[in-house]
C-alpha cells in the first residue's frame, strides 16, 4: 500500500476546516467530516473530509509503511460501552460504528497541513486549496437544558457502592449518571466550538444517518503504534473553575482519596497489557501527574509495554476494553455493580473512539465528556471513580463539575 502526505498552502486553522468541509458535505448531499482533535498520532488534528461511518464490527486495516507521523487513512470509529454491559443494554446509537478513508487533511504538531493519502486515493492538491479557502456560512445549534436525575438517585448509587466496596466485592468502581435534553441544528457545529473554547485533547467527532458522536474527551485509552502500546488513565479530580481554584492542583496530588483512586487503575491498566505484552516490559512511566481540563483538575499515569508478537489490535481490546478508569477493580465486578446501580445503559459514553490506519496504528481516547445526539435528543455521560472513603455529595458534586464547561458550550455561554 502507497502511503503519500504532501503540504498543503493553507493557514485555516482545522476547526475552520472541519466547518468548511462540513458545510461543503451538506450542500452536496455528502457524508459529514470525521475528526480527531488534540494530541492524536503525535499531530494536532485529522480530517476525513467526508466520511460514511455505519454500524459495523471492529475493523482490520493491514499495514502499510509509512514516515513517522504520516497517516494517510483509515478506519474512523467507536466501541460503545453497551459491548461490555453485562445486563445487555442499549443506547440510542449503535454499538459500534466505523467508516473507511482513503485520504485524511492531517495538522502537524507544528501546524503545518498535510494532503495524505493511501493509494493515492482523494482529490488533488489543488483543489483541496480551492476547498479550504472557501468561506464557512456560520451554523447553529438549539439545545434545552439538560434534565438530570434527582442527586439523591445518585448519591444513594455511592452509598450502595460504598457498602459493596467495605463488603470486600471490589476495590473501587465508576458510577456513574446521564443528562438529556432536546437538541436540533449542526452537531458538526457543537463540536468545532467546543474544540475552538475548550481545547481537549483527545477530542472526536463522528456521525451518520444514525446520529452523531461529539466527544471532548481529555483522556487516551489506547496507543499502538507497531507493537508499543500506551495507555493513559485518569483517575482523581478537584474543580478547576477559575484562579480562585489554582490551589486544587496541589490539593489534588496530595488527596488520599484521588491518589488510591489513580494507583488502583493504574495497577488495573498494567494487569489488562500485561496479558497481551511481552513479560517484563509493562511499566508506569509516569505516576500521578497533575494535568488541566475543561472546569477540573485531573490526576493522570501512563502505562506502556511491549506487545507479545503474534497480538493483534482485536487481542489488545478484548484484554483492555472496557477502559478501566470508567469501571473499576477487579473489572469484572465493577461491570457487574454498574449493571446493578445505574438506572440506564451507558451508550457510546466511556467506551471508545478513534483511528485505526495502516499506517500510523491504533489510537483512541476514552468516550468521556461526549455528547451523543440522535433522533432530537443530546446525552452527556458524567461520573467518577467511587472508593471507600467517598463523600456522596461530594462525588454528585463532581459530576457537576465535570459536565459545567459541556452545558454552558451546549447554551452558547463563551467559556
Amino acid at each position: 500500500m502507497r502511503v503519500t502526505s504532501t503540504p498543503i498552502r493553507t493557514n485555516v486553522t482545522p476547526a475552520r476546516a472541519f466547518s468548511v468541509l462540513a458545510h461543503h458535505a451538506a450542500l452536496r448531499g455528502l457524508p459529514p467530516p470525521a475528526m480527531l482533535s488534540g494530541d492524536w498520532f503525535s499531530s494536532e488534528a485529522v480530517i476525513a473530509p467526508s466520511l460514511e461511518v455505519v454500524p459495523g464490527g471492529f475493523p482490520s486495516a493491514g499495514e502499510a509503511d509509512a514516515p513517522p507521523g504520516v497517516i494517510g487513512g483509515g478506519w474512523f470509529g467507536y466501541l460503545a460501552y453497551d459491548l461490555a454491559d453485562p445486563s445487555g443494554r442499549t443506547g440510542a446509537l449503535p454499538a459500534s460504528a466505523w467508516g473507511w478513508t482513503d485520504h485524511v487533511l492531517r495538522w502537524s504538531a507544528a501546524g503545518t497541513c498535510h494532503l495524505e493519502s493511501l493509494d493515492g486515493g482523494g482529490p488533488s492538491l489543488s483543489t483541496m486549496e480551492s476547498l479550504l479557502a472557501s468561506p464557512a456560512p456560520p451554523s447553529s445549534w438549539t439545545a434545552g437544558p439538560l434534565r438530570r436525575p434527582l442527586p439523591s438517585e445518585h448519591r444513594d448509587a455511592v452509598k450502595a457502592c460504598v457498602h459493596a466496596i467495605e463488603a470486600g466485592e471490589l476495590f473501587q468502581a465508576n458510577i456513574c449518571s446521564r443528562f438529556t435534553g432536546s437538541f436540533s441544528g449542526s452537531a458538526a457545529a457543537l463540536f468545532s466550538a467546543g474544540v475552538s473554547s475548550l481545547a481537549p485533547r483527545r477530542a472526536a467527532f463522528l456521525a451518520g444517518s444514525w446520529g452523531s458522536v461529539v466527544s471532548f474527551s481529555p483522556e487516551l485509552f489506547l496507543a499502538r503504534h507497531g507493537r508499543s502500546v500506551r495507555s493513559t488513565p485518569i483517575k482523581g479530580t478537584l474543580p478547576r473553575r477559575g484562579p480562585a481554584d489554582d490551589g486544587n492542583a496541589v490539593l489534588l496530588r496530595r488527596s488520599t482519596k484521588d491518589v488510591a483512586e489513580n494507583v488502583m487503575i493504574t495497577d488495573l491498566v498494567r494487569n489488562d497489557l500485561g496479558r497481551v505484552c511481552e513479560v517484563g516490559s509493562v511499566t508506569v512511566p509516569s505516576l500521578l501527574q497533575v494535568r488541566p481540563a475543561p472546569g477540573v483538575w485531573h490526576l493522570d499515569s501512563t502505562v506502556t509495554g511491549v506487545l507479545r508478537p503474534s497480538v493483534s489490535s482485536e487481542d489488545l481490546l478484548a484484554a483492555t476494553f472496557p477502559p478501566g478508569s470508567v469501571t473499576g477493580a477487579p473489572k469484572i465486578r465493577a461491570l457487574d455493580l454498574i449493571a446493578e446501580l445505574e438506572p440506564c445503559g451507558r451508550g457510546v459514553y466511556t467506551g471508545a473512539i478513534g483511528l485505526l490506519s495502516p499506517a500510523a496504528g491504533l489510537e483512541l481516547n476514552v468516550a468521556i465528556r461526549t455528547f451523543e445526539i440522535a433522533a432530537g435528543t443530546i446525552s452527556l455521560g458524567v461520573g467518577g471513580g467511587i472508593t471507600a472513603d467517598s463523600d456522596p455529595e461530594l462525588e454528585w458534586q463532581e459530576c457537576l463539575h465535570k459536565a459545567a464547561p459541556l452545558e454552558r458550550l451546549l447554551a452558547g455561554v463563551e467559556q
